[in-house]
């Protein structure tokens, strides 16, 4: 299967029987990324939250007593 990088634009080959082309395949709203560009993010994330001024904006979780 081949498959497009949705940051870079490079294009890659994906076996047809793992675990992401299947989804890439039953579900059109996954995207791909390359490994590189994942790796970029990852490093570049870890470097924000370091800095300390990297909010992650999570809902709030309220428990229920039912």
């Amino acid at each position: 299967m081949r498959v497009k990088c949705v940051l870079c634009e490079k294009i890659d080959q994906l076996d047809d029987d793992t675990l992401e082309a299947k989804r890439l395949r039953n579900r059109p709203i996954h995207t791909y990324m390359c490994k590189e560009c994942h790796e970029r993010i990852t490093k570049k994330t870890n470097e924000r939250i370091a800095t300390g001024n990297f909010k992650l904006y999570r809902p709030i979780r309220v428990e229920e007593d039912f």
